[in-house]
Order: C-alpha cells, then structure tokens, then sequence
C-alpha cells in the first residue's frame, strides 16, 4: 500500500471542512483568526512528527507504555490487596480452565487506576514538576497562538488535570476571563482529557493498539490547539482586547506531600465514583432503548424497506443506537480518514462517544475486532474519541465552573451547550491531522 493516498489528503478536506463549519457558526465571521490556524496546525503536526518521526522516538513511545504498565501493575498490587481475587490476584476456588489468565473485571482492573493517577498528579504538582510541564506547554499556546497567560496556563492545565481541575490553577484570574476566553476555557476543557483517565484510557486499547499509551497522550495534548483554534473561531476576542499575562502562582496549594496524597486521593475518588455512576446509568439506558427500538420502528420498517436497497434496510431487529449512531456519523468517520467499508463502525463510536461518554466509545474500540476495523483506522478512532465532549460533561463542567464563578452562572449556562460541538470537532480535526501525515511514521 502506498504511503500516501487519497485517504491521507481526504482527511485536509476534513480539517478544510471543520473550519468552515465553526466559521459558519461564528458570532463574526470577518474575524476569522488566520495566524491562530497556522499555529495551532503547524503545532499538532509538530507534535506529532516528534513523538512517531524523530530517530529514537519509538524508545521514548515504548517508555511511556513502560511507565503506564508499571502503574498499572503497581495498581493491581493495591487493588489485589484489597479485592484479592476479584482484583487478579489467586483465586480461592478451583478454575475450570487453570490456564486462562485472570478475568478482567473494569471495576476493579481500571478504575482503580484513576485513583492512584490523581494521587500521584497531586503528589507532582505539590513537588512542583507538574507546574513545570504545564508552564512549558502554556509558553508553547502563549508564543504560537497569542493567547495571554491565563487562557494558555489553563490550556496547558487541561492536558493533564482535566476541564473542571485545570480553572482552579488560574482562580485569581477567572473573574478577569473575557467571554472569549471563558468560552476557549470550556471548549478546550471538552476536547481534552485528565491524567487520571488518560492512563486509563490506555490500558482498555493496550491489547489492540500498539504504543496505545503514546497515542492517547499525543491525543490529549495535541486536541488543545484544535480546541483553541475553533473557540476562537466561534467566538473571537473583540478588537483592542490585549492578552495579558500572568504570574505562575496558583491557588492549587497542598500543605505537605501527604496533605497531596490525601486530596488526590479524595479527588480521584469522586472521579471514578461518577464514572461508575455514569456507566452503569448510561448503558442501562442504551439497553432499555435498544429494547424499545425494535417495536418501535416495526412499522418504519415495514414502509421504508420495500422502498431501500438490500444493504439499507431496517429490521427492526437490528435497530440499536449504536447502529443509527453508525448511519449517523458515518460520514463524519469517512471524511476523517476512515475507509468507507469501516465507516459505519468508526461511525458508531462517535456517536456513542457524543451521547454515551468516551469512556464507553473507548471500550467498544478496545472490543472491536479486527476483522471491522483495521490498525490505523483504530488508531485513528483513539485521536477522535479523546476528548471530554460529550453530553453528560456538559453538566459536569458547569457545575466545576459555577462553583468556582457564581457570579458568571447566566453566561456560564449560555456558552455551555455551545461549546460541546467545537469541543467534539477539535477531536476529530486531530484524528484528521493524524490521518493526514505519511502513513509510514506510524508503521
């Protein structure tokens, strides 16, 4: 197969179109930011020509697996300890089949990860290593894009703490956000990741997608500029508005590495209690509707299938969401980058990342065979589904922000809903920029 194609310059026309679409959406339309789109692209590539195209760059992706499957075994340790056999360890009954390795079980393989992820974040920033990281990368948004100091100090926060973690860094500055920025804030907030999930993420996709961990970082990182890119698009700053700059204090202070620990811990436990809570809600409801589906388009069925092709038709048992999510987004997963055959598979996980969490799309993913969807198009899937942009993160979000601004709730409320598309398109402009680069850096 040759190293570049029409699918590679499919996914420009994709990029092409996304920009189009949040210009056409955009409060003013004259003000289009044309060098904030040269940066923001020219830094997602860069990014991602480092980390797949430099010599060397392979040992550094395998360090990262390395890293995340050590605090993934280290994890297991701790949940084995606790849980015992329903965390992996020795089972204390006989095994019809001794040899099958041990059941994985999500609750008590993934989530508990999340946990020791938040702790040991809290542990870095108290050190003041994680404070580095985030300074570098908000120098990067700061110097490439032009954004002031506290929007890219938040930007850079998003990569790794999370949309409702990251406006703590810049408390002191959150009552001096523009509506440009408080907007940026959300959409970037949607189109990234946590640490935390990040990690965990990676280790659902690591039995299907080599260097799975390197993927999901690039992913969480280079969603940022993208996210920038079409909030400033939508809503752009006024004329005259300088950016202004900003001290790297904090008000995110621990009182001592165990007082880290501890709110880390506490932290992260808030967080896999909700994305427990979400799951189990959320595929409970795709259950009762998938139920339901079935009778209720009998009838639809019986009109339009006389009147389709053979490969269109609406058996009322195959009705389920994922499959009207497949119709659905199809398209969306085909101009991307996506080979028309896997379309409608690819197309399903965006629309159950949109409505039902990217922590459900990323297990399907992990759960599609090979045969449906190949190796670049999975790692395709994982750019675009990387991203908090999805319903249920609406309310999270606003309830993180409100708290934090009381005084800004009418426009907190007015500008969520509309962050959400941006928020979800930033994703799969990033998993278009991936498609778009010479398919031999990714072997």
């Amino acid at each position: 197969m040759p190293y570049y194609d029409f699918e590679n310059a499919r996914s420009i026309g994709a990029i092409v179109l996304i920009l189009l679409l949040c210009w056409a959406l955009s409060e003013d339309r004259r003000r289009f930011p044309w060098a904030m789109m040269a940066g923001a692209i020219a830094v997602q590539a860069t990014l991602v020509l480092l980390l797949f195209a430099i010599p060397n760059s392979k040992a550094a992706l395998d360090g990262v697996n390395g890293v995340v499957g050590g605090l993934a075994s280290a994890t297991n340790r701790g949940t084995q300890f606790v849980f015992s056999y329903l965390g992996g360890g020795e089972s204390p009954y006989a095994l019809s089949n001794p040899d099958a390795p041990p059941p994985f079980i999500f609750g008590f393989q993934v989530l508990p990860l999340i946990l020791v992820i938040s702790a040991l974040s809290a542990l870095l920033w108290h050190w003041g290593i994680l404070k580095l990281v985030i300074r570098g990368f908000g120098f990067v948004f700061e110097k490439t894009m032009g954004l002031g100091g506290a929007s890219a100090t938040a930007t850079a926060s998003n990569i790794f703490m999370g949309m409702v973690e990251s406006p703590i860094v810049i408390k002191a500055y959150l009552d001096k956000l523009t509506r440009s920025e408080l907007f940026l804030l959300m959409v970037v907030g949607l189109a990234t990741v946590a640490g935390s999930t990040m990690v965990a993420y990676a280790l659902i996709l690591a039995p299907t997608l080599p260097n799975a961990a390197g993927h999901v970082l690039v992913a969480s990182i280079i969603s940022a500029p993208a996210g920038i890119l079409l909030a400033r698009t939508i809503i752009p700053e006024k004329a005259g508005v300088a950016a202004g700059g900003v001290d790297y204090t904090s008000e995110l202070k621990y009182d001592s590495a165990m007082d880290a620990i501890t709110k880390g811990v506490q932290d992260g436990f808030m967080v896999i209690v909700n994305v427990a809570a979400m799951l189990i809600v959320f595929v409970a409801f795709v259950w009762i509707i998938n139920g339901i589906l079935p009778t209720a388009l009998g009838p639809v069925a019986m009109l339009l299938n006389p009147l389709l092709p053979e490969s269109l038709d609406i058996y009322p048992d195959r009705a389920t969401l994922q499959v009207i999510f497949g119709y659905v987004f199809a398209p969306l997963a085909w101009i991307i980058g996506i080979p028309a055959q896997e379309a409608h598979a690819a197309g399903s996980l965006l629309g159950v990342k949109l409505f039902l969490t990217e922590f459900i799309a990323f297990i399907e993913l992990g759960m599609t065979p090979e045969g449906v969807i190949s190796d670049r198009s999975r790692m395709i899937m994982t750019y675009a589904l990387c991203g908090f942009a999805n319903v249920a993160s609406i309310g999270i979000m606003v309830g993180g922000l409100t708290t934090l601004m009381p005084g800004r709730r009418p426009e907190i409320l007015g500008l969520a809903w509309k962050a959400l598309a941006p928020g979800f398109l930033a994703t799969c402009m990033s998993a278009a920029v991936v498609a778009a680069l010479p398919r031999a850096m990714f072997g």
